[in-house]
C-alpha cells in the first residue's frame, strides 16, 4: 500500500494512491507550483561528526557519528536522541576513517537489522584496537601509514537499542593510509545489499603502487612479493592499482575500490552477480570496480541503477553509472589510470604494466563518467560554490514525489563537500528519464555535507559534518527562527530578542508567541521583539512560536546562560608564526580561564588538528583530537601543496559555554625541478605531468614521486629512458627537503 502522509501534508503520491482517488472522482495527488522559496532547517542539532542517517518506516531516524556513535530519534521533531549502539573501541577514528555507512533492512523494524560500514581500528584478522584513532610517527600517517581494515556487519534491534552481539558479514578493505576509506550502504529494489569502499592509498604527490610500509613494504600484500616484497614499476600492483585488482592474476582479489552486491543475511555475493561462478568469494561480491574513493552511491529510483560519486586525486570529480550490476561484462571505471574521462598523466607517465594493458584494451561503453568536473573550474559558471572538489552526496528524488515542484520530480541532486553547494540536474523527460547534465543547476549552499537523502516526506535532507542534520522545505509550515543582542552576561542579564527573521513561505503575516522563562508554557509575549530580564545564574531555554494566517506554525529554543560568560583558552604553544617541516614533532599546550570559575581543569580543554587543503579553495580533512587535555604533540603530515595546518583549542565551561582559540601553522616550502636531456620531453612529478623543463612547490621534507616515460617521441626521433641524474629508477620517490633539481637522459633509438 502507499506510504501514508506526515503532518506536514501530503508529499509523495503514489500511482496507486492516485488512481483509488481517481476511482472516488477525486483529484489525484499534485506537486506544489513554481515560484515560492526553499528554506534550509536544522532538523536534529548537536550532533558530532555526523557522516550517514536514515529513515525507518516507524518514523524514527537513525544517525551514525563518524566515532562510532549511532542515535536514533524517535521522529523528526525528538530533541534527545537514544544511544542505539557504541562501536568506539572498533571505529578508527582518524583522519577520513570513522563509521560512514549505514542501512536499515528494507523490512525495518518487522525485520530489525541495522547495517553498519566502518574502519576497523586492526589490520584484517586483528583485534581493535590497534592505534586508537591515532597514528604515531613511525610508521606515520603518510609516510608508511596505519594499516587498518574495513567491516561489514548488521546489529539487531530491540526498541531503541542494540542487542545481542554483531553479526560479521565482512572483513576486508586493506587500508594503508588515512583517506579513500570505506563508503556508503544502499539496498536495491530487489532486496541487494550494495556496499562501497575506497583503495586505502596514499593521496599526496607521492604515487602509492606499495612501496611504502613500516616495517615491511607493501602491507597489504599485493603481488609481486606479497607483504615485504619489492614493488617497482612496471610490475607492481599494490596501493591505488589494488583498484585494479580484478585485472590480475595469482593473488585473492581484495575489495578497495569496489561496489560490490551482497545478500544482507550471509555478506556473500549473489547467484546472478558479474563473476558468481569465480572460486574466488571477494570476485563473486564485486559488480563494479576501478574507483579511488566511491564515497556516496544511490540507485536511481525504479531500477538497480548504481550512481556513484567519485572523489577524484587533482583534477577532476565524477559521477558514475552502473546501468546493470547483473551484466556478464563487469564495469571498470579505471581508477588510477584513469581519472575522469582521460588517463590520468603522472600514472600513466609510470609505465605499470597494469595501466598499459588496460589502456591497450581499450575503453567500454560504462568506463567513462556520466558527469565530471575540474577542480579549477565552477559546476556552473557564476554558482558562487569556488573550486577544488570532494564529491560527497548524491540522490535521487522519485519520480512521483510532490514536496516539491514538478521540475523535481526525478531529479538528481549530488552535493561537493569541499565546495559546500548542493546542484540538482532535472530528468530529460518521462520517456529518457535520466538526469540531464546539461541543464543541471545549483540548488543551494550547504555546510560541509557529506550524506544526501530523500525523506519519507518527500524532502531532501542532509547531513552536515559540524554537527547536525538538515532539511530542505520548500512552502513549508513557518520556520521560527530566533536572534538575540546577547546569549550570556553578568546578572541581571536583559535580553532583548527578535523573531522577526522567521520564515513565512506563503508570504503571509505571522504571530509570535514567546517562551521567554524556561517553563515550557508560550504567552509570555506576543511582540516580534520582546525583552526580559533575567535575575538568577541558571541556564533558560527560550521558545519562540510563530503561526501564520492559515493556522500552519512552527516552533524553535535556544538557550541563555544568565550570570555566565564564555572561558578564554590560551595556547601555549607552540608559538605564533612556528612553521614545519613534514615529520617534525610538534608539542602543543594551553589553558583556559574562566570569569566564574577560574582556571578550567583539563577535563574542559578538547583539542583538534586540521588540515587546510587549498588547490584553489580549501577543504578540510579532521586529522586528530585530544579530548580532555591541556598538552599534546603531533607529527606534522605530508601533503600537497598549497595547505596548511589549523591547531583548535576549545573550552568549555561547567555551563555549556564554549568558545575557541586556533592558532595557523604554515608549512616550509622548497621547489622540485624536472628537466630532461634533450629538452622538452615529458616527465612527471607527483600530479604534475608535461614537457621539461618545470617546477613544482613542495612541503619541505615531502616525498613526490617522480617518472620518465619511455618510450616517447619528439619531432621525428624516438627517445629511450637512461637515468636519473640521482641514479633512481625510471619511476621512484623523491623526498624533498632542499631545493632540488633532477634531470632525467635519454637516448636516441637506433
Amino acid at each position: 500500500m502507499a506510504r501514508t502522509m506526515n503532518s506536514r501534508g501530503a508529499r509523495i503520491c503514489f500511482a496507486v494512491m492516485a488512481a483509488m482517488l481517481a476511482a472516488f472522482g477525486l483529484a489525484a495527488c499534485q506537486p506544489p507550483p513554481s515560484g515560492g522559496s526553499f528554506a534550509d532547517v536544522v532538523v536534529f542539532g548537536g550532533l558530532t561528526q555526523p557522516t550517514a542517517f536514515r529513515f525507518a518506516s516507524d518514523g524514527r531516524v537513525f544517525v551514525a557519528e563518524k566515532s562510532g556513535l549511532i542515535k536514533v530519534f524517535d521522529s523528526l521533531s525528538d530533541t534527545t536522541p537514544t544511544i542505539f549502539a557504541d562501536l568506539r573501541t572498533e571505529v578508527d577514528n582518524y583522519w577520513d576513517r570513522g563509521l560512514l555507512g549505514l542501512a536499515l533492512d528494507p523490512s525495518f523494524p518487522q525485520k530489525p537489522w541495522v547495517y553498519v560500514l566502518y574502519a576497523r581500528d586492526a589490520p584484517i584478522g586483528g583485534t581493535p584496537p590497534v592505534w586508537k584513532d591515532s597514528c604515531p610517527t613511525p610508521p606515520g600517517p603518510q609516510q608508511d601509514g596505519c594499516v587498518i581494515s574495513a567491516r561489514l556487519a548488521r546489529l539487531q534491534a530491540s526498541g531503541d537499542h542494540m542487542t545481542g552481539t554483531m553479526q560479521v558479514l565482512i572483513d576486508d578493505w586493506c587500508q594503508q593510509f588515512p583517506s579513500h576509506s570505506i563508503g556508503d550502504l544502499q539496498f536495491g529494489s530487489d532486496g541487494a545489499l550494495y556496499v562501497s569502499g575506497g583503495e586505502g592509498a596514499g593521496f599526496t604527490t607521492s604515487l602509492d603502487y606499495g612501496q611504502h610500509g613500516s616495517p615491511e613494504t607493501n602491507p597489504c600484500g599485493d603481488p609481486p612479493g606479497g607483504v615485504g616484497g619489492t614493488m617497482t614499476p612496471p610490475s607492481a600492483e599494490g596501493g591505488s592499482l589494488r583498484s585494479q585488482d580484478l585485472r590480475t592474476a595469482g593473488d585473492p582479489v581484495g575489495l578497495d575500490g569496489t561496489i560490490l552486491r551482497v545478500n544482507p543475511d550471509t555478506g556473500a555475493g549473489l547467484p546472478d552477480n558479474p563473476l558468481a561462478s569465480s572460486p574466488d568469494q571477494n570476485a563473486r561480491r564485486v559488480v563494479a570496480y576501478g574507483f579511488r574513493n566511491p564515497f556516496r552511491f544511490t540507485m536511481r529510483p525504479g531500477t538497480d541503477e548504481v550512481w556513484v560519486g567519485d572523489v577524484g586525486w587533482q583534477t577532476w570529480e565524477e559521477i558514475d553509472r552502473v546501468t546493470n550490476p547483473k551484466s556478464p561484462t563487469i564495469a571498470n571505471f579505471g581508477w588510477p589510470c584513469y581519472e575522469g574521462s582521460g588517463r590520468q598523466p603522472s600514472w600513466e607517465a609510470a609505465n605499470f604494466s597494469i595501466c598499459e594493458n588496460l589502456y591497450a584494451a581499450g575503453t567500454t561503453a560504462e568506463r567513462g563518467p556520466v558527469f565530471q568536473y575540474n577542480h579549477g573550474s565552477e559546476v556552473i559558471t557564476g554558482d558562487g560554490c569556488g573550486h577544488g572538489g570532494a564529491i560527497s552526496g548524491i540522490a535521487f528524488m522519485p519520480a512521483d514525489a510532490i514536496a516539491y515542484p514538478a521540475e523535481y520530480q526525478g531529479a538528481m541532486f549530488f552535493s561537493d563537500y569541499s565546495r559546500q553547494c548542493i546542484w540538482v540536474a532535472p530528468r530529460q523527460g518521462s520517456t529518457a528519464p535520466l538526469p540531464d547534465m546539461s541543464k543541471r543547476r545549483k540548488f543551494m549552499t550547504a555546510t560541509q555535507p557529506v550524506d544526501l537523502e530523500i525523506g519519507p516526506n518527500g524532502d531532501l535532507f542532509y547531513a552536515d559534518l559540524t554537527g547536525s542534520i538538515h532539511e530542505i522545505r520548500y512552502n513549508s509550515p513557518p520556520i521560527a527562527v530566533i536572534n538575540a543582542d546577547k546569549k550570556f552576561g553578568p546578572l541581571p542579564l536583559t535580553v532583548h530578542f527578535d523573531g522577526t527573521k522567521s520564515i513565512s513561505s506563503s508570504g503571509s503575516a505571522l504571530t509570535y508567541s514567546w517562551d521567554l522563562n524556561g517553563d515550557g508554557v508560550y504567552g509570555d509575549s506576543t511582540s516580534p521583539t520582546p525583552a526580559f530580564t533575567y535575575s538568577a545564574s541558571q541556564n533558560v531555554t527560550v521558545g519562540l512560536k510563530v503561526t501564520d494566517t492559515a493556522g500552519g506554525s512552527g516552533t524553535t529554543t535556544t538557550i541563555v546562560r544568565p550570570g555566565d560568560t564564555p572561558p578564554t583558552p590560551v595556547i601555549d604553544a607552540p608559538p605564533s608564526g612556528t612553521t614545519w617541516h613534514v615529520g617534525q614533532q610538534i608539542d602543543f599546550s594551553g589553558h583556559a580561564n574562566d570569569a566564574e570559575q577560574g582556571t578550567l581543569p583539563s577535563t574542559a580543554l578538547n583539542w583538534t588538528l586540521i588540515i587546510h587543503h587549498c588547490p584553489s579553495s580549501c577543504h578540510l580533512h579532521y586529522v586528530q583530537t585530544w579530548n580532555q587535555t591541556d598538552h599534546g604533540s603531533f607529527v606534522a603530515p605530508d601533503h600537497d601543496y598549497p595547505s596548511y595546518l589549523e591547531l583548535r583549542l576549545t573550552a568549555t565551561d561547567a555551563r555549556g559555554l564554549a568558545s575557541n582559540a586556533s592558532l595557523r601553522l604554515d608549512p616550509q616550502t622548497t621547489t622540485l625541478t624536472l628537466q630532461s636531456n634533450p629538452s622538452g620531453l615529458n616527465a612527471a612529478a607527483g600530479s604534475t605531468a608535461g614537457p621539461t623543463p618545470f617546477t613544482i612547490t613542495v612541503i619541505t621534507g615531502g616525498t613526490v614521486t617522480v617518472s620518465a616515460p619511455s618510450p616517447q617521441t619528439m619531432g621525428s626521433t624516438t627517445y629511450q629512458f637512461s637515468g636519473w641524474s640521482d641514479g633512481g629508477t625510471e619511476t621512484h620517490d623523491v623526498v624533498v627537503s632542499t631545493p632540488t633539481t633532477l634531470s632525467a637522459q635519454y637516448a636516441a633509438s637506433p
